[in-house]
């Protein structure tokens, strides 16, 4: 989810090249940097048969509004989301077995949505605010927000898979970064680091806690790493909504509320390779880094039960 903060600064004429973090040198691992391609037509909410309920937003792109403060979910919800949860993490894992060279973005936008169709859900990005596509994907230098394209994945990319799926009243939201074919090492360390960094988020809090204390955790992670935490998307919570509150920063904040019972939201920090300042494309949706360095994200949607943080999307 985009906060304020982000770079918008409109790429026109924008091009790709060759990115060179993680090293220097004839020998040193390079890889593409993303620059658009043509993108598909968008997918009709009409195609959808009708035993597939939509979210209101489907053919209006205007989401109904969230609660005001973070609601409290009552068993009937949490087990609804949780139902919604494990399904978006087996699109996910589907998905991401799937993730080879030669295969398109566009292809795995495909493959979410014969996914959600045999599953009789929705993909919530569909349409949310305009959003062309079932699924957002995020290779290299993209931070965020990436559109399904035409552009084939080759060995050496890094890929943020981001799914969120609608079935029974409910949205669940998971995300991971995969490795296209043989990656360099540093690629691979990036994205070991991201995921730790969600995972200290999840095990170093507790209820009653502070909401923001989420993102002291985070900060402390990462400041033993060499990486950057993107502060411009954060968490969010989620249940018959896309996307409300509370807001989920990754860095230090002053955020109010402490972490209640029955409280869902997302986890999902980014980490760069480089600068966390960004660039927003013409397309209003692709944030790009704005030193072409590449970044990682995970993400898991997590129940705020008694004595821990519960993750519904493992």
């Amino acid at each position: 989810m985009y906060k304020s903060g982000i770079l918008r600064v409109f790429a026109r004429g924008w091009t790709g090249s060759r990115g060179f973090f993680g090293g220097q040198g004839p020998s040193s691992k390079s890889y593409d940097v993303i620059k658009p391609q043509q993108v598909t037509p968008q997918i009709s909410p009409d195609t959808f048969p009708k035993d597939i309920v939509c979210p209101a937003y489907a053919r209006t792109g205007i989401p109904d509004p969230a609660p005001a403060q973070p609601e409290i979910h009552t068993q009937a919800s949490i087990q609804g989301i949780r139902a919604a949860c494990q399904l978006a993490r087996r699109v996910l894992d589907e998905v991401g077995s799937r993730v080879k060279p030669g295969l398109t973005t566009d292809d795995l936008d495909q493959i979410v949505l014969e996914l959600c169709m045999t599953h009789r859900a929705y993909p919530s990005p569909l349409n949310y605010k305009g959003f062309p596509k079932c699924v957002c994907t995020s290779v290299n230098n993209v931070t965020c927000h990436g559109i399904p394209d035409n552009r084939s994945l080759v060995p050496g990319d890094v890929i943020n898979i981001d799914i969120t799926v609608f079935t029974g009243g409910f949205h669940g939201d998971c995300s991971e970064t995969y490795t296209v074919g043989k990656v360099d090492e540093p690629a691979q360390k990036l994205i070991e680091s991201t995921r730790g960094a969600l995972m200290a988020a999840i095990e170093g809090v507790t209820p009653g806690q502070p909401i923001h204390r989420i993102g002291s955790v985070i900060s402390e992670f990462v400041t033993h790493t060499p990486y950057t935490v993107v502060p411009a998307f954060i968490g969010h919570g989620i249940g018959s909504y896309f996307h409300g509150p509370p807001d989920i920063y990754h860095v230090p904040n002053r955020y109010p509320g402490v972490l209640t019972p029955g409280m869902i939201f997302t986890i999902e920090p980014i980490l760069s390779e480089g600068t966390h300042e960004l660039i927003l494309l013409e397309d209003e949706w692709t944030a790009v880094s704005a030193d072409d360095s590449r970044s990682a994200q995970f993400e898991h949607t997590v129940l705020v039960g008694k004595e821990r943080l519960e993750i519904l999307t493992e």
